[in-house]
Protein backbone atom coordinates (compact mmCIF):
# COMPACT_ATOMS: atom_id res chain seq x y z
CA UNK A 1 0.00 0.00 0.00
CA UNK A 2 1.54 3.28 -1.07
CA UNK A 3 1.60 6.24 1.42
CA UNK A 4 0.69 9.34 0.59
CA UNK A 5 1.33 12.48 2.24
CA UNK A 6 -1.79 15.52 2.04
CA UNK A 7 -0.65 18.73 3.33
CA UNK A 8 -3.96 21.18 4.23
CA UNK A 9 -5.25 17.33 3.88
CA UNK A 10 -8.11 18.93 6.57
CA UNK A 11 -8.95 21.80 4.16
CA UNK A 12 -11.99 21.84 1.68
CA UNK A 13 -10.15 20.48 -1.05
CA UNK A 14 -7.24 18.44 0.69
CA UNK A 15 -10.53 16.71 3.19
CA UNK A 16 -12.56 15.26 -0.76
CA UNK A 17 -8.87 14.30 -1.78
CA UNK A 18 -8.08 11.99 1.07
CA UNK A 19 -11.14 10.68 1.01
CA UNK A 20 -10.83 9.25 -3.03
CA UNK A 21 -7.50 8.38 -2.09
CA UNK A 22 -8.95 6.27 0.62
CA UNK A 23 -11.18 4.79 -1.32
CA UNK A 24 -8.54 3.88 -3.96
CA UNK A 25 -6.37 2.06 -1.25
CA UNK A 26 -4.07 4.83 -0.79
CA UNK A 27 -2.43 4.67 3.20
CA UNK A 28 -2.59 8.50 3.95
CA UNK A 29 -1.06 11.18 6.38
CA UNK A 30 -2.32 14.39 6.76
CA UNK A 31 -0.26 17.41 7.58
CA UNK A 32 -2.51 20.75 8.52
CA UNK A 33 -1.94 23.39 11.09
CA UNK A 34 -5.55 24.44 11.52
CA UNK A 35 -5.05 27.49 10.58
CA UNK A 36 -8.72 27.49 7.99
CA UNK A 37 -10.22 23.84 9.34
CA UNK A 38 -11.28 22.34 12.51
CA UNK A 39 -10.22 19.14 13.94
CA UNK A 40 -13.30 17.46 13.54
CA UNK A 41 -13.08 16.80 9.56
CA UNK A 42 -10.61 13.86 10.55
CA UNK A 43 -13.70 12.39 12.32
CA UNK A 44 -15.70 12.95 9.21
CA UNK A 45 -13.07 11.78 7.01
CA UNK A 46 -12.99 8.42 9.14
CA UNK A 47 -17.08 7.87 9.55
CA UNK A 48 -16.89 8.33 5.63
CA UNK A 49 -14.21 5.87 4.19
CA UNK A 50 -14.03 4.27 7.66
CA UNK A 51 -10.50 4.55 8.21
CA UNK A 52 -8.37 7.14 10.08
CA UNK A 53 -5.95 8.60 8.35
CA UNK A 54 -2.58 9.71 10.36
CA UNK A 55 -2.54 13.30 11.09
CA UNK A 56 0.10 15.96 12.56
CA UNK A 57 -0.55 19.08 13.67
CA UNK A 58 2.45 21.15 11.83
CA UNK A 59 3.06 24.44 10.51
CA UNK A 60 5.09 24.23 7.71
CA UNK A 61 6.28 27.11 8.12
CA UNK A 62 8.44 25.47 11.14
CA UNK A 63 11.35 24.05 8.87
CA UNK A 64 12.33 21.68 11.81
CA UNK A 65 9.20 19.74 11.89
CA UNK A 66 8.94 19.60 8.41
CA UNK A 67 12.63 18.15 8.46
CA UNK A 68 11.63 15.72 11.64
CA UNK A 69 8.07 14.87 9.77
CA UNK A 70 9.91 13.13 6.68
CA UNK A 71 12.78 11.94 9.29
CA UNK A 72 9.72 10.07 11.04
CA UNK A 73 7.28 9.38 7.89
CA UNK A 74 8.27 7.10 4.58
CA UNK A 75 5.98 8.59 1.99
CA UNK A 76 5.76 7.31 -1.54
CA UNK A 77 4.39 11.38 -2.92
CA UNK A 78 3.20 14.17 -1.63
CA UNK A 79 0.06 16.16 -2.81
CA UNK A 80 0.55 19.95 -1.79
CA UNK A 81 -2.63 21.80 -0.83
CA UNK A 82 -1.05 24.01 2.33
CA UNK A 83 -1.61 27.51 1.30
CA UNK A 84 -3.73 30.85 1.95
CA UNK A 85 -6.12 30.94 -0.99
CA UNK A 86 -8.43 34.31 -0.80
CA UNK A 87 -7.38 36.94 -4.31
CA UNK A 88 -8.69 39.50 -1.91
CA UNK A 89 -6.93 39.02 0.54
CA UNK A 90 -4.03 38.51 -0.97
CA UNK A 91 -3.72 42.23 -2.33
CA UNK A 92 -4.12 43.47 1.30
CA UNK A 93 -1.74 40.69 3.15
CA UNK A 94 0.69 40.59 0.58
CA UNK A 95 3.50 39.08 3.03
CA UNK A 96 1.36 36.81 4.72
CA UNK A 97 1.00 35.32 1.32
CA UNK A 98 4.15 35.15 -0.17
CA UNK A 99 5.55 33.64 3.71
CA UNK A 100 2.62 30.69 3.96
CA UNK A 101 2.57 29.63 -0.14
CA UNK A 102 6.18 30.10 -1.19
CA UNK A 103 8.22 29.35 2.78
CA UNK A 104 6.12 26.27 2.87
CA UNK A 105 6.28 24.68 -0.37
CA UNK A 106 10.37 25.52 -1.00
CA UNK A 107 10.56 23.51 2.83
CA UNK A 108 8.45 20.57 1.66
CA UNK A 109 10.49 19.97 -1.37
CA UNK A 110 13.58 20.49 0.42
CA UNK A 111 12.92 17.74 2.10
CA UNK A 112 11.59 15.76 -0.33
CA UNK A 113 15.08 15.56 -2.46
CA UNK A 114 16.45 15.11 0.88
CA UNK A 115 14.54 12.37 1.29
CA UNK A 116 14.63 10.80 -2.25
CA UNK A 117 10.74 10.89 -2.29
CA UNK A 118 9.95 12.25 -5.88
CA UNK A 119 6.13 11.77 -6.74
CA UNK A 120 4.71 15.69 -6.14
CA UNK A 121 1.37 16.81 -6.70
CA UNK A 122 0.77 20.85 -6.97
CA UNK A 123 -2.02 22.70 -6.28
CA UNK A 124 -2.16 25.65 -8.47
CA UNK A 125 -4.24 27.31 -9.95
CA UNK A 126 -5.79 29.28 -13.33
CA UNK A 127 -4.92 32.31 -11.64
CA UNK A 128 -1.44 31.89 -13.18
CA UNK A 129 -2.97 32.64 -17.00
CA UNK A 130 -4.59 36.17 -15.36
CA UNK A 131 -6.83 37.52 -17.92
CA UNK A 132 -6.16 34.88 -20.91
CA UNK A 133 -6.05 35.86 -24.48
CA UNK A 134 -8.74 33.30 -26.00
CA UNK A 135 -10.98 31.18 -24.29
CA UNK A 136 -11.16 28.50 -23.19
CA UNK A 137 -7.72 28.12 -21.83
CA UNK A 138 -5.38 25.58 -22.73
CA UNK A 139 -2.25 24.60 -20.91
CA UNK A 140 -0.33 26.56 -23.77
CA UNK A 141 -1.94 29.96 -23.37
CA UNK A 142 1.00 32.19 -21.84
CA UNK A 143 1.05 32.98 -17.85
CA UNK A 144 0.62 36.01 -17.16
CA UNK A 145 1.62 38.41 -15.07
CA UNK A 146 -0.78 37.87 -11.84
CA UNK A 147 -3.20 40.01 -10.56
CA UNK A 148 -2.74 38.91 -6.86
CA UNK A 149 -0.20 38.11 -4.60
CA UNK A 150 -1.97 35.11 -4.66
CA UNK A 151 -1.66 34.45 -8.11
CA UNK A 152 1.76 35.04 -8.15
CA UNK A 153 2.32 33.27 -5.36
CA UNK A 154 0.62 29.84 -7.76
CA UNK A 155 2.79 31.10 -10.40
CA UNK A 156 6.24 31.43 -8.55
CA UNK A 157 5.53 28.15 -7.14
CA UNK A 158 5.32 26.63 -10.21
CA UNK A 159 8.93 27.91 -11.57
CA UNK A 160 10.32 26.22 -7.97
CA UNK A 161 9.05 23.22 -8.83
CA UNK A 162 9.95 23.21 -12.54
CA UNK A 163 13.26 24.82 -11.69
CA UNK A 164 13.66 21.58 -8.83
CA UNK A 165 12.21 18.86 -11.13
CA UNK A 166 15.14 19.80 -13.73
CA UNK A 167 18.25 20.04 -11.18
CA UNK A 168 16.90 16.55 -9.27
CA UNK A 169 14.82 13.49 -9.23
CA UNK A 170 11.50 15.42 -8.76
CA UNK A 171 8.22 14.20 -11.32
CA UNK A 172 6.08 16.88 -10.44
CA UNK A 173 1.93 17.72 -12.03
CA UNK A 174 0.85 21.11 -11.02
CA UNK A 175 -3.14 21.06 -11.20
CA UNK A 176 -4.64 24.26 -12.63
CA UNK A 177 -7.69 24.18 -11.44
CA UNK A 178 -10.72 26.50 -12.07
CA UNK A 179 -13.66 27.24 -9.09
CA UNK A 180 -14.03 24.00 -6.86
CA UNK A 181 -17.75 23.98 -5.20
CA UNK A 182 -19.87 21.66 -3.56
CA UNK A 183 -19.88 18.99 -0.97
CA UNK A 184 -19.39 15.18 -0.65
CA UNK A 185 -21.94 13.56 -1.06
CA UNK A 186 -22.85 12.48 2.11
CA UNK A 187 -22.74 16.17 2.89
CA UNK A 188 -19.96 15.62 6.06
CA UNK A 189 -17.69 17.33 4.64
CA UNK A 190 -17.34 20.78 2.19
CA UNK A 191 -16.62 24.27 2.07
CA UNK A 192 -16.49 25.95 5.46
CA UNK A 193 -14.06 28.54 5.99
CA UNK A 194 -13.62 29.90 9.23
CA UNK A 195 -14.97 33.75 9.13
CA UNK A 196 -16.75 35.86 6.34
CA UNK A 197 -16.02 34.12 3.06
CA UNK A 198 -13.85 35.10 0.38
CA UNK A 199 -15.60 32.69 -2.29
CA UNK A 200 -18.50 32.86 -3.74
CA UNK A 201 -20.48 29.73 -3.15
CA UNK A 202 -20.37 29.81 0.60
CA UNK A 203 -21.21 33.27 0.27
CA UNK A 204 -24.37 31.51 -1.63
CA UNK A 205 -25.10 29.48 0.72
CA UNK A 206 -24.75 31.12 3.87
CA UNK A 207 -26.90 34.28 2.58
CA UNK A 208 -29.57 31.78 1.78
CA UNK A 209 -29.76 30.45 5.05
CA UNK A 210 -29.97 34.02 6.37
CA UNK A 211 -26.34 33.54 7.86
CA UNK A 212 -24.95 36.66 5.69
CA UNK A 213 -27.68 39.35 5.24
CA UNK A 214 -26.92 39.92 1.08
CA UNK A 215 -24.50 38.58 -1.40
CA UNK A 216 -22.11 41.19 -2.63
CA UNK A 217 -21.60 41.08 -6.32
CA UNK A 218 -18.63 42.45 -7.69
CA UNK A 219 -19.25 44.32 -10.82
CA UNK A 220 -21.86 43.72 -13.23
CA UNK A 221 -20.13 46.22 -16.57
CA UNK A 222 -18.21 43.02 -17.38
CA UNK A 223 -17.93 42.23 -21.04
CA UNK A 224 -19.68 38.97 -20.76
CA UNK A 225 -23.08 37.97 -20.89
CA UNK A 226 -24.79 39.53 -18.44
CA UNK A 227 -22.06 41.75 -17.19
CA UNK A 228 -21.31 39.54 -14.51
CA UNK A 229 -17.57 37.74 -14.44
CA UNK A 230 -17.49 34.47 -15.70
CA UNK A 231 -15.71 31.46 -13.95
CA UNK A 232 -15.71 27.70 -14.61
CA UNK A 233 -17.19 25.89 -11.57
CA UNK A 234 -16.02 22.36 -10.97
CA UNK A 235 -17.55 20.02 -8.50
CA UNK A 236 -14.89 19.54 -5.75
CA UNK A 237 -15.33 16.01 -5.95
CA UNK A 238 -14.50 15.44 -9.72
CA UNK A 239 -11.10 17.86 -8.64
CA UNK A 240 -10.70 15.02 -6.29
CA UNK A 241 -10.45 12.80 -8.27
CA UNK A 242 -8.28 14.43 -10.86
CA UNK A 243 -5.50 14.22 -8.11
CA UNK A 244 -5.79 10.35 -8.17
CA UNK A 245 -5.69 10.61 -11.66
CA UNK A 246 -2.04 12.55 -11.54
CA UNK A 247 -0.96 10.39 -8.69
CA UNK A 248 -1.44 7.40 -10.47
CA UNK A 249 0.26 8.85 -13.78
CA UNK A 250 4.02 9.13 -11.25
CA UNK A 251 3.83 6.21 -9.59
CA UNK A 252 3.20 4.51 -12.69
CA UNK A 253 5.79 6.33 -14.38
CA UNK A 254 3.42 7.50 -17.28
CA UNK A 255 4.62 10.80 -17.30
CA UNK A 256 5.92 12.50 -20.09
CA UNK A 257 8.03 15.43 -18.59
CA UNK A 258 9.47 15.73 -15.11
CA UNK A 259 7.07 18.82 -14.60
CA UNK A 260 3.78 18.59 -15.80
CA UNK A 261 0.64 21.36 -16.33
CA UNK A 262 -3.32 20.49 -16.63
CA UNK A 263 -5.99 22.42 -16.39
CA UNK A 264 -8.72 20.95 -14.33
CA UNK A 265 -12.55 22.24 -14.84
CA UNK A 266 -15.58 21.54 -16.10
CA UNK A 267 -14.70 23.54 -19.89
CA UNK A 268 -17.88 25.69 -19.20
CA UNK A 269 -18.34 29.16 -17.97
CA UNK A 270 -20.97 30.81 -15.82
CA UNK A 271 -21.57 34.11 -15.13
CA UNK A 272 -21.83 35.07 -10.84
CA UNK A 273 -25.45 35.76 -11.84
CA UNK A 274 -26.29 32.23 -13.78
CA UNK A 275 -24.44 30.97 -10.60
CA UNK A 276 -27.36 32.55 -8.46
CA UNK A 277 -29.82 31.93 -10.49
CA UNK A 278 -29.09 27.77 -10.80
CA UNK A 279 -28.42 27.72 -7.05
CA UNK A 280 -32.45 29.13 -6.36
CA UNK A 281 -33.61 27.02 -9.06
CA UNK A 282 -31.58 23.22 -7.47
CA UNK A 283 -32.24 24.30 -3.65
CA UNK A 284 -35.62 26.65 -4.34
CA UNK A 285 -34.26 29.41 -1.97
CA UNK A 286 -33.83 32.92 -2.50
CA UNK A 287 -30.81 34.60 -2.43
CA UNK A 288 -30.64 38.09 -1.75
CA UNK A 289 -28.05 39.98 -3.50
CA UNK A 290 -26.81 43.56 -4.33
CA UNK A 291 -24.33 44.75 -6.98
CA UNK A 292 -21.40 46.34 -5.86
CA UNK A 293 -17.79 47.92 -7.70
CA UNK A 294 -15.10 45.19 -8.95
CA UNK A 295 -13.14 43.99 -6.36
CA UNK A 296 -9.22 44.52 -6.85
CA UNK A 297 -7.85 41.19 -8.42
CA UNK A 298 -10.51 40.01 -10.24
CA UNK A 299 -10.23 39.04 -13.84
CA UNK A 300 -13.12 39.29 -16.86
CA UNK A 301 -13.53 35.56 -17.74
CA UNK A 302 -11.85 32.05 -17.15
CA UNK A 303 -12.62 28.69 -18.23
CA UNK A 304 -10.72 26.06 -19.34
CA UNK A 305 -10.09 23.83 -22.11
CA UNK A 306 -9.69 20.23 -20.61
CA UNK A 307 -8.72 17.87 -23.60
CA UNK A 308 -5.22 17.38 -22.53
CA UNK A 309 -6.70 16.14 -18.79
CA UNK A 310 -9.17 14.24 -20.81
CA UNK A 311 -6.90 12.12 -22.87
CA UNK A 312 -3.71 12.35 -20.53
CA UNK A 313 -5.17 11.53 -17.16
CA UNK A 314 -8.19 9.44 -18.31
CA UNK A 315 -10.18 12.19 -16.09
CA UNK A 316 -13.25 14.31 -17.11
CA UNK A 317 -15.30 16.49 -14.90
CA UNK A 318 -19.08 14.26 -14.45
CA UNK A 319 -21.08 16.63 -12.33
CA UNK A 320 -22.59 19.35 -13.22
CA UNK A 321 -23.30 22.99 -12.10
CA UNK A 322 -26.84 22.00 -10.25
CA UNK A 323 -25.50 19.02 -8.92
CA UNK A 324 -22.48 21.12 -7.33
CA UNK A 325 -24.68 23.73 -6.23
CA UNK A 326 -27.66 21.24 -4.51
CA UNK A 327 -24.86 19.63 -2.77
CA UNK A 328 -23.44 22.82 -1.13
CA UNK A 329 -26.87 23.95 0.17
CA UNK A 330 -27.46 20.28 1.92
CA UNK A 331 -23.34 20.91 3.21
CA UNK A 332 -25.14 24.00 4.57
CA UNK A 333 -28.06 22.71 5.93
CA UNK A 334 -26.21 19.81 7.91
CA UNK A 335 -24.47 22.69 9.54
Amino acid sequence: MKKILVTGGLGYIGSHTVVELQNEGYEVVIIDNLSNTTIDVLDKITSITGIKPAFEEIDLKNKEAVKHFFKYYDVDGVIHFAASKAVGESVHEPLKYYENNITTLTYVLQEMVDNSVSNFIFSSSCTVYGQADELPITESAPTKPAESPYGATKKMGEIIIEDTSKATDLKAIALRYFNPIGAHETAKIGELPIGVPQNLIPYVVQTAAGIRECLSIFGDDYDTVDGTAVRDYIHVVDLAKAHIAALNRLLNGENKANCEYFNIGTGTGSSVLEVVNTFEKATGKKVNYKIVDRREGDITAAYANTDLANNELGWKAKLNLETALASAWKWQENQ
